[in-house]
């Protein structure tokens, strides 16, 4: 595994990324599918070899954040001698304006709308910022409880953690873009006040911050007040602690003050200086770090989309024809360009897609409509437009990970303080919409394909609800297809803007404010309602997959078995003629078989030989040759018996050791195996499959030795999604190519 690079080669490869994300070309020269496996690479590489990153304020990359945050990787303040030296310049440059009677705003004077007070009791101004912010609410400590009462035995509503309190991992990252920011050497801020961030992060010490609050106008006030607050050592701030034995919760987690965190970490108290409680509290870390994990999450997401797109062509015999280079050129916008290419590429080895509109080589017969539908048709030009904006989306963010988002800032070079707006985070709420859109047209396109799936008017033969069985008593998918239903729903709702909801703040001075964290948020209710969608498309994809393949394996014995009973019960045609009445009957057994697969199979074939009648009629007249109403009736009795017969033996067949990979693209085979054998998540094989019902011993195999639920199967991809497990097949999936 390739080494993670050094601080040196980190600062030189994100300079490499400023000059490519400010070519004219566009905001980034690489592809959006290099750009995840990249990243992904990146995080995989890092937290493998768990070594520390190091802040310099210019070197903070996406999957970094995601890295620190999420997976506990350290952080460090770089020993860089010029980065320490710029730091201690620009609290000694404030100190010495300040003790010459200097004034600055948020120093020697008051915030926001009541900058029109002056004070020289600058220690006890950077208190009072913290006092005026700490205002947010948190669940109560046992011995703050309101007195009892009745309604003390209640069942709550919900979690108070989860609804009144940030993320652990949002806060750890807030925690390092905070310190990146700081390290810039523009907010006057010490070394040892940035070191003790480190210190609190590396040791897992992270404050209560609430959830609730900010509108990241002045940034992020109100929860960046919490981290500083636990700096200064206020006793009423609360810091988690401890060991995490349950993995991804904080179910493990004590809660302690803040004076015993800094305890533990080995922290004396801060006394804040000039202007290091608004440095601290005044920038957009908690958005930016909230919005560097959406971007990473939504990024993946759109990839595995483009993979369950090539798998949709496949389930519904679609064509490849409309990926092909001809078409994006002709119209060639770069991101639509990019996703056609993605998913021809995906399909490479398919013998279930056809190469064109004109191919019929599944059945030897044209089925369906001429041309796909849209969903799978218009992809590239449906996904291609997303993949552009997470592009602009990621560069955003990406930027201000490694930017100075206080208020004044410092400039010791030039010997001069600032005053400006930084900290107004709309860039970072330009991403996020940009990013929930994505997610939404993402997740709608993903229904529409799944639709398809479920109906056999649309499906091209594949049986309602994707029921293995008769669908008379089986309706396997069709929850599937409700649920997705209420999550696309929602996550249409999750899709309109935030920011056009701004309200006036603070005596009329925060007029107009981002709401970034807001919508950095919502971006990740997004995330997890495109996972859901993903994983139930990606259950009912391989159910398709199999059917399909169960379907050509059948289709392939009864074409053989119609022609034998043909010649045996019409022993007048010639060869020519049995092969002209063959294919006259093939076609109309074909479709016929499409449009009935809402009946009850012993129903259905019946349905299927009775309505290929007008074929043997049209032929013997052709060919001169007679046939009786009894060998006519003989034939449609016998077909029927031994269609119905051959169609319960493929299946049970197919039951017993299901496997479509012989018939899949590179990329579906990979998703099928990983679902099939890695995850164990089975072939459903309808009514037979529900926990409490029997299940006929002949149909006993090694994919089902216990039942689960549909929802318990469709729980185990999701999982795997969002422990990054599936992404590692994605990205080996991508890369390919």
């Amino acid at each position: 595994m390739t080494p993670i690079p050094t601080y040196q080669s980190m600062t030189d490869a994100t300079a490499d990324l400023c000059e490519v994300n400010m070519d004219a070309s566009g905001p980034s020269s690489r592809s959006h599918r290099r750009l995840v496996i990249d990243e992904w690479q990146t995080l995989v590489r890092t937290i493998t070899e768990r070594s520390p990153l190091f802040i310099d304020g210019n070197s903070v990359s996406v999957p970094g954040t995601v890295a620190v945050a999420r997976y506990g990787i350290t952080a460090r303040l770089s020993n860089d001698h010029h980065i320490r030296h710029r730091l201690q310049e620009s609290v000694l440059f404030v100190a010495q304006r300040v003790s010459k009677g200097h004034s600055f705003y948020g120093v020697t004077t008051g915030f926001g709308g009541s900058a029109n007070t002056r004070t020289r009791e600058t220690e006890d101004l950077q208190s009072a910022l913290l006092q005026m912010q700490h205002s947010g609410v948190l669940p109560l400590d046992h011995k703050d409880k309101v007195p009892e009462s009745i309604f003390d035995s209640h069942l709550s509503n919900g979690d108070a953690y989860a609804t009144l309190t940030i993320p652990d991992a949002w806060v750890r990252g807030t925690m390092l873009i905070r310190a990146n920011s700081l390290a810039r050497a523009h907010s006057a801020v010490q070394i040892n006040t940035i070191e003790a961030l480190f210190q609190l992060l590396n040791q897992d010490l992270i404050p209560v911050v609430p959830l609730r609050g900010s509108i990241s106008a002045s940034g992020d006030l109100c929860p960046l007040s919490y981290i500083a607050g636990v700096l200064e050592g206020n006793p009423d701030i609360k810091v988690w602690s401890g060991p995490r034995t349950a993995p991804r919760t904080v179910a493990s987690r004590t809660i302690i003050s803040a004076p015993t965190a800094l305890d533990i970490a080995g922290i004396d108290p801060i006394v804040l200086g000039p202007k290091e409680g608004l440095a601290l509290l005044n920038g957009t870390s908690l958005s930016a770090s909230v919005a560097a994990m959406a971007i990473f999450e939504a990024n993946n997401l759109t990839l595995l989309s483009q993979i369950l797109t090539a798998m949709g062509v496949e389930a519904l015999s679609g064509t490849s024809e409309s990926f092909e280079d001809f078409i994006s050129d002709s119209r060639p916008h770069r991101g639509q360009k990019e996703s056609a290419q993605n998913i021809k590429n995906f399909l490479t080895g398919s013998k279930l897609c056809r190469t064109s509109v004109n191919d019929s080589q599944l059945s030897g017969v044209q089925r369906g409509l001429f041309q796909d539908r849209y969903p799978l048709r218009t992809s590239p030009q449906w996904i291609g437009p997303q993949l552009e904006d997470l592009l602009l989306a990621h560069e955003q963010i990406l930027v201000e990970l490694n930017s100075t988002t206080d208020n004044p800032i410092v400039d010791t070079v030039g010997e001069r303080v600032y005053h400006g707006g930084n900290f107004q985070a709309m860039s970072v709420t330009s991403a996020m919409e940009k990013v929930r859109q994505t997610l939404q047209h993402i997740g709608k396109m993903l229904f529409a394909q799944c639709t398809e799936l479920m109906q056999p008017s649309l499906s091209n033969g594949l049986p309602p609800n994707l029921a293995a069985d008769d669908p008379s008593l089986s309706y396997s998918m069709k929850g599937v297809d409700i649920n997705m239903a209420s999550y696309v729903s929602e996550l249409g709702f999750l899709a309109n803007p935030v920011s056009n909801h701004v309200q006036c703040a603070e005596m009329s001075n925060q007029a107009i404010n981002s709401l970034a964290f807001i919508a950095a948020r919502y971006t990740h209710t997004a995330i997890d309602l495109l996972s859901l969608i993903s994983s139930a498309y990606l259950y009912c994809l391989c159910q398709a997959l199999d059917l399909r393949v169960r379907q050509i394996q059948f289709l392939s014995k009864l074409s053989s078995l119609l022609r034998a009973i043909s010649f045996e019960l019409f022993p007048l045609f010639s060869q020519s003629g049995i092969d002209k009445l063959h294919e006259s009957i093939w076609i109309l057994v074909v479709t016929s078989l499409d449009t009935a697969a809402i009946m009850d199979s012993s129903e259905r074939f019946q349905h299927v030989m009775e309505h290929a009648q007008p074929a043997i009629i049209r032929t013997a007249i052709e060919e001169e040759v007679e046939v009786s109403i009894g060998a006519l009736s003989k034939w449609v009795k016998l077909a029927t018996a031994r269609s119905l017969s051959l169609y319960r033996v493929t299946c049970d067949d197919y039951s017993k050791s299901p496997d479509a990979t012989p018939f899949l693209g590179k990329a579906s085979k990979k998703l099928y195996e990983f679902v099939r054998r890695d995850l164990g998540v089975p072939f459903h094989r309808g009514l037979s499959d529900h926990p409490t019902h029997r299940t006929p011993p002949e149909l006993n195999n090694k994919h089902v030795e216990m039942k689960r639920t549909t929802g318990n199967r469709i729980s185990v991809i999701y999982e795997a999604l969002r422990s990054g497990r599936l992404y590692e097949v994605v990205i080996d999936c991508a890369s390919g190519f």
